[in-house]
């Protein structure tokens, strides 16, 4: 007899929105049945945490969140769970290292107010992300040189471009020798010829944000369901004892042996959700 689920992460982009970055009614309903039947709903994303809330918030439920792809992770009260900065130190290593890159760098920090993401300069990143600059430009610093901004532990970097700029910003980095002191997570939109490089703490993962969460509630894995779309999800799946991938994900991802449910055109999770709901939930969890 399979284990229930009891706890149910989900990536956001890709994944719980659409193609106009929109939760679904059906994907709202089948989350709030989820919570109702006893899940606990936790919602992951590369997003920094202020970025994500109003996803969250939409969804009409308390839910936990892992932002910045496992840096950061607050309960649904707003009180913080666990955070795991990037070193200043390494993140000056970094920035010196990519110099090349510096119009495609981002640094996040954990704060509130016009200065938790700072860049040196936008003209490179509005190519990609014009979209993402002007939903952030309240939260926008910039600082010339980028390293005279790290008066404290950031939350992450990230390099975002083209695809081919992207591959050849990686490449770069793998020759760092400071590499074994970050975890490098990229995410990649073919059709958008859009790839973004998350550099974080070593062991930092979306996958190591959910493990730590699971096991201070006292969940096994195979009581864990995850979907995701993407590369950054990778770790979160293999810690799931129930792996879903998204019809949209790459075909690299779908061949993994996961089960793949719809798109998110077609609010894939939704359908993820409602087959779950239908074989059995477990009572549920306290959650603060």
């Amino acid at each position: 007899m399979k284990p229930y689920i009891r706890l149910l992460a989900i990536d956001i982009d890709g994944t719980l929105l659409d193609q106009h970055f929109q939760v679904s009614a059906r994907n709202i309903e089948a989350l709030k049945a989820a919570h109702e039947a006893g899940i606990h709903v936790m919602l992951a994303t590369g997003r920094r945490h202020d970025y994500a809330l109003p996803i969250a918030r939409q969804l009409g439920i308390p839910v936990s969140l892992i932002s910045s792809n496992g840096a950061l992770v607050r309960f649904s009260n707003g009180e913080r769970f666990h955070a795991d900065r990037l070193p200043a130190a390494t993140a000056e290593k970094l920035i010196r290292h990519m110099d090349a890159y510096r119009g495609n760098a981002v640094l996040t920090f954990d704060r509130e107010g016009p200065d938790a993401l700072v860049l040196e300069r936008a003209d490179e990143l509005s190519r990609s992300i014009a979209r993402w600059i002007e939903k952030n430009s309240g939260h926008i610093r910039y600082v010339t040189p980028l390293e005279a901004a790290l008066t404290e532990d950031p939350i992450q970097a990230m390099y975002c471009g083209g695809i081919e700029r992207m591959m050849a910003a990686q490449q770069l980095l793998a020759e760092a020798e400071f590499f074994g002191e970050v975890t490098v997570l990229r995410t990649q939109y073919d059709q958008r010829d859009l790839c973004i490089i998350d550099i974080l703490n070593q062991g930092c993962t979306k996958g190591h944000a959910l493990r730590r969460w699971a096991d201070h509630h006292g969940i096994a894995p195979e009581e864990v369901m995850a979907i995701g779309d993407n590369y950054n999800d990778l770790e979160m799946l293999e810690f799931a004892g129930l792996p879903v991938i998204m019809g949209n994900a790459s075909d690299d991802l779908k061949t993994r042996g996961w089960t793949v449910t719809s798109s998110n055109l077609e609010s894939g999770v939704a359908v993820a959700v409602e087959r779950i709901i239908q074989a059995g939930i477990a009572p549920p969890i306290e959650v603060k």
